[in-house]
């Protein structure tokens, strides 16, 4: 079955490169992918007492304006040499971003989602854009790539899966991880950073080890164990070192890393990414 992808855009050159990475990531995989634009009107919110509707001139003019620039969006990305294996869809809607999304990966049976760390109005000192951190924390029925500004494209071959091991794995959670990882016969390195800088684990967190090495088994793997200050550091030292080209967070509320958006570290760390982030589910 193709796979398929959902890349929303608002135009921006931050949403453009995420599309291309997109596009060379998958280069050698059937591949639907669902291009979004959401447009809103002025003056009007999705909470409003009165939502315009198709036909007002307000409505139709916003309408038009999402429509021209996915038609512009389009011929850049027929510049690109063509691809039999990809097929596009458009979708402009009026609605909010994590509301139209939620319809689309019902909707379509997304498998991934595949966008920018930012927009256009966002500023530089937010490090991950406020799209991107509501729908990493509200979409939860896919994994999520956010893909940094000026990241240019390079073949994943190392990834880093940073853990405490506090907790238990699944294989359903970090199935998406092994998928991506065998796409492009990348190894996971599993990289277990210590404040204690002791290395030493819990009974409880042996066993969630041990489950970890059964769920990665068949898969090129290696487990570390990093003793740093901060995670944030100790994940950037660790990239720069091994030389990797992506990162995958397992988004579980209040443990470890904690929610994106309520905790300062992975905005942090949310890095001022320097290379794409993979935002696995604990469904």
């Amino acid at each position: 079955m193709d796979k398929r992808v959902l890349l929303p855009t608002d135009y921006s050159k931050n949403a453009l490169n995420a599309i291309r990475y997109a596009m060379e990531l998958f280069s050698n995989e059937r591949c639907e992918f669902y291009i979004l634009n959401v447009f809103h009107i002025s003056g009007y919110t999705l909470d409003s007492l009165r939502v315009p509707e198709t036909g007002e001139p307000y409505y139709e003019a916003a309408k038009k304006e999402s429509e021209e620039g996915m038609e512009r969006l389009m011929q850049m990305i027929q510049l690109h040499p063509q691809n039999d294996k990809h097929r596009f869809h458009t979708i402009t809607t009026f609605n909010s971003l994590t509301e139209a999304i939620k319809i689309l990966v019902d909707k379509k049976d997304i498998d991934i989602i595949v966008m920018g760390t930012k927009g256009i109005t966002e500023s530089r000192a937010r490090i991950f854009g406020t799209n991107t951190v509501k729908v990493m924390e509200r979409i939860k029925e896919c994994p999520v790539i956010a893909v940094p500004s000026h990241y240019m494209f390079e073949i994943p071959r190392e990834i880093v899966f940073p853990t405490d091991y506090r907790t238990p794995f699944k294989k359903k959670e970090i199935g998406d991880l092994i998928a991506m990882a065998k796409l492009h016969d990348a190894k996971i390195n599993v990289v277990q950073i210590d404040k204690d800088k002791d290395g030493k684990l819990s009974r409880k967190e042996t066993a969630n080890k041990e489950l970890l090495k059964e769920i990665l088994q068949g898969t090129d793997y290696e487990m570390h164990f990093l003793p740093a200050d901060g995670i944030s550091d100790g994940i950037n030292t660790f990239i720069e070192e091994h030389n990797c080209q992506m990162v995958a967070f397992l988004n579980r509320k209040h443990l470890f890393f904690g929610s994106i958006l309520s905790n300062p570290l992975v905005k942090k760390i949310g890095y001022d990414p320097q290379v794409p982030i993979l935002e696995l589910n604990d469904n």
